[in-house]
């Protein structure tokens, strides 16, 4: 009785979903092995190759099957496959994989075509080698077209951007819904590095980092690269850009995270001047490292962890060589205590704050009516610029330079984008999204004691009083303590309103002081 031919087979699916879903695999494996009972063949090996494209040469099982069939000792291995699509779906890769699998010793054979070294089999080989190079092509084709359409009605189709997941709703089908708690972190995140509340990228990631919510790598930490393409999404302001498709600035329908002013911000902040990446070295050990200026010098003051006798001693110094003060320290506990003294004093007398209060509500009230009034002068604008916009697309028609129509595109994009802001500004006139007491009550519970807020354990807390308070360093003199501090406006205002005599009024909707 004859010795069986040996016979692997080669199974192969495009898509992770087929595997996830489907029995694509399987189904492959059990028609192989029925060809191969039916011509007697025996089957020693089996290899899958699981989303993997057909254009690709290199695969992973496929690069195994060859060189497996290459150690074993058979003048030839027959290689079963269920339909020449799953060997490639591109004339060149099969060519290319046909040849390799010969000069292995394998024999490429399967259930669906009889593959013969004549010229009629190759020509037949070929052609249909080419059709399935056809309905992979045709098939992106078509999977791009319904993808580009759906997109310019208002859809994002890819995979959902952080921060949003797919939900199915009713007359929408699939549709990006804000992803809750990481939804409202990267809100925050947005919204700070616009504001400035986050003076760098670095300090972005560190917050990302310091959210136990916001998911995390592999690594375990967020890293900058990844936050420089957060913060450019269009996405997060509830618009889509897809430039390899020629789609720039579609309004989407899904819900936005920020409004495209946010966005534009951010914009105008990534593409501004550097700012220098937060130093490792700012952690909680030294909290006002970098916010404090030797007084003798006027550099920033650093900080350092001092070896002792029997332990390590935390001490902030100038590192500034010519300064009187160079190296000499301060202790931790005694310059963060004057720092801490000097907040209690800012806190002001509850008649203060009662003014304070009625002061800011004034200046609600009349920036209120000039933002009705500035509605007018905005649409002015708005016309202005749509005329502009046709005059660039009427430029664009008429010229035949391509270095012009990209030109042309550039500004017209850019005009687009001043158009967007300003119809968002135009809805938002004289219409605040909450009240005055709503607004400014967190606002106004910071003003009332910014100590509060730099006892807690957070660093980020403590570096938000000092950029809220100050308005510049805080000089600081080794023998004297802290001089006159550049307080910023609202501070600067219940300082200058100390000693005054006006006439109290009532505190309406916000609770009053207590000791």
């Amino acid at each position: 009785m004859p010795t069986p031919v040996n016979a692997v087979i080669y199974c192969r699916v495009s898509s992770l979903q087929q595997v996830k879903k489907g029995d694509g695999l399987g189904s492959q494996e059990t028609r192989c092995r029925e060809y191969a009972k039916h011509k007697g063949l025996e089957v020693i090996q089996v290899f899958r190759d699981e989303g993997v494209s057909g254009s690709i040469i290199d695969r992973p099982e496929m690069q195994k099957l060859i060189r497996f069939i290459k150690k074993i000792k058979h003048e030839q291995t027959v290689v079963i496959i269920d339909d020449i699509s799953r060997l490639a779906r591109g004339l060149m890769a099969h060519l290319e994989l046909r040849t390799s699998i010969d000069a292995a010793g394998g024999k490429l054979e399967s259930p669906s075509i009889e593959f013969g070294e004549d010229s009629d089999s190759m020509l037949v080989e070929n052609l249909l080698a080419s059709v399935s190079q056809h309905h992979r092509q045709k098939n992106a084709e078509q999977v791009k077209h319904r993808m580009r359409a759906r997109i310019m009605n208002g859809y994002w189709t890819f995979f959902p951007v952080i921060g949003y997941k797919y939900e199915t709703t009713p007359g929408h089908g699939k549709l990006l819904v804000p992803d809750e708690p990481v939804a409202s972190i990267i809100k925050e995140a947005l919204e700070g590095y616009a504001s400035g509340r986050f003076s760098s990228q670095s300090e972005v990631t560190r917050f990302l980092n310091s959210s136990p919510a916001y998911p995390k790598p592999k690594s375990g930490s967020v890293h900058t690269q990844t936050i420089h393409k957060l913060l450019g999404k269009s996405i997060y302001a509830g618009y889509i850009d897809v430039p390899k498709w020629g789609i720039y600035l579609q309004p989407g329908k899904h819900e936005p995270l920020i409004s495209f002013e946010t966005l534009q911000q951010i914009k105008n902040r990534m593409s501004g001047q550097a700012h220098a990446p937060a130093r490792k070295d700012l952690d909680e050990d030294f909290p006002l490292r970098g916010f404090i200026s030797c007084g003798g010098c006027g550099k920033p003051v650093t900080a350092a962890w001092t070896k002792g006798r029997s332990s390590l001693y935390p001490y902030y110094l100038c590192h500034t060589k010519g300064c009187s003060d160079y190296r000499k320290s301060v202790r931790k506990e005694k310059l963060e205590g004057e720092f801490s003294a000097l907040l209690q004093d800012l806190r002001p007398t509850q008649d203060l704050f009662f003014m304070a209060k009625e002061m800011f509500e004034d200046l609600w009230d009349d920036r209120q009516e000039r933002a009705k009034a500035d509605s007018g002068v905005i649409l002015s604008e708005l016309k202005a610029i749509e005329h502009k916009v046709e005059q660039f697309l009427d430029r664009i028609v008429e010229t035949d330079s391509s270095t012009l129509i990209t030109t042309y595109e550039k500004q017209v994009r850019k005009l687009e984008e001043k158009k967007i802001e300003l119809s968002e500004k135009v809805q938002k006139c004289g219409r605040p999204l909450e009240t005055f007491d709503d607004t400014f009550r967190t606002a106004f519970g910071f003003l009332s004691n910014p100590h509060k807020l730099w006892e807690s354990d957070r660093l980020e807390d403590k570096r938000s009083v000092l950029k809220l308070v100050f308005a510049e360093r805080l000089p600081y003199y080794r023998n004297e303590g802290f001089r006159t501090a550049a307080l910023s406006l609202p501070f600067c205002l219940t300082e200058q309103l100390k000693g005054a005599n006006n006439e109290l009024v009532e505190l309406r909707g916000i609770e009053p002081l207590t000791s």
